[in-house]
């Protein structure tokens, strides 16, 4: 990391859209400086997985330690921030001997935006077990591309599976799509990150009018990180599967369950947020 507590323009120009729009600088004692894009904005403001992109940038960079991977990663959004700069207080909290927990305070303007606790841990020893299964899912290049009139619309590619509405067995509302950024980048954690509140809210497909829900913004977001990307063959054109679940919402909130595979079945991330669906 640079010192300086500006962005070198010559250098981001040159970086995937992802990675110049989630870079951070590191300033001084565990604090960081980014710059939020209006590229990834929804309706209010930005989306809240490209925010966990620039938060868990910085939360990985104050840690430090190339052994230790992503493993936990838990946001509480407090208010929409506008674009422009903003800045990361991070904290690490403890290192142990495998795992360490570092907190984050995304801020601008003098106010709060969204407070972020990560578990960053190198591989350790225990019991394995797979119950999980990805569901069957027909090509993503047999499908057609289907692109959302947001901006961010515009930073991914989703090829949506057919009659993914509402579960008939469970009853859930549903979304599932695969996916990848627009442009050829290889998926990592900050990615994943982003891929985990990258798809439209399953609520959608209730027939509830998305503009009267207000865009569903999330309250809050925990990821569970639950691969070694390092042992993972991932091409920079990778499509993953993402799978978005409601089961409840009630109150002007509704929870999502989302899950990532890749093409040949491994889990690569699994998340749930609570969100608002509906007005005051």
């Amino acid at each position: 990391m640079t010192s300086s507590s500006k962005l070198d323009h010559s250098r981001t120009q040159t970086l995937h859209p992802f990675d110049r729009d989630t870079a951070v600088v590191s300033l001084e004692n565990g604090i960081f400086e980014a710059s939020i894009d209006r590229g990834w904005w929804i309706v209010t403001g930005p989306n809240g997985g490209y925010l966990a992109g620039i938060i868990l940038r910085a939360l990985v960079a104050a840690v430090g330690d190339d052994a230790r991977i992503p493993r936990s990663l838990t946001i509480h959004y407090l208010r929409p921030p506008a674009e422009g700069p903003c800045r990361i207080r991070t904290q690490v909290e403890r290192t142990g001997r495998s795992l360490s927990t570092v907190t984050g305070r995304l801020e601008q303007g003098g106010k709060l935006i969204a407070i972020a606790i990560a578990a960053i841990s190198a591989p350790r020893t225990g019991p394995h077990f797979e119950h999980a299964v990805m569901p069957e899912a027909p090509a993503p290049e047999g499908l057609e591309s289907g692109t959302p009139d947001l901006p961010l619309g515009e930073q991914y590619e989703w090829r949506f599976l057919p009659n993914a509405g509402r579960d008939d067995v469970t009853e859930r509302a549903l979304v599932a799509a695969w996916m990848r950024f627009a442009s050829p980048r290889r998926p990592d954690y900050l990615a994943l990150a982003a891929y985990c509140d990258g798809l439209p809210p399953a609520i959608f497909t209730t027939g509830r009018d998305p503009v009267s829900l207000g865009g569903v913004p999330t309250v809050d977001l925990t990821i569970h990180f639950r691969a070694d990307l390092s042992e993972i063959d991932l091409a920079a054109d990778s499509f993953l599967l993402g799978v978005c679940r409601s089961h409840t919402a009630r109150e002007g909130f509704v929870e999502e369950d989302v899950e990532i595979w890749t093409r040949d079945g491994t889990l690569l991330a699994q998340s749930r947020q609570l969100a608002v669906a509906g007005g005051e």
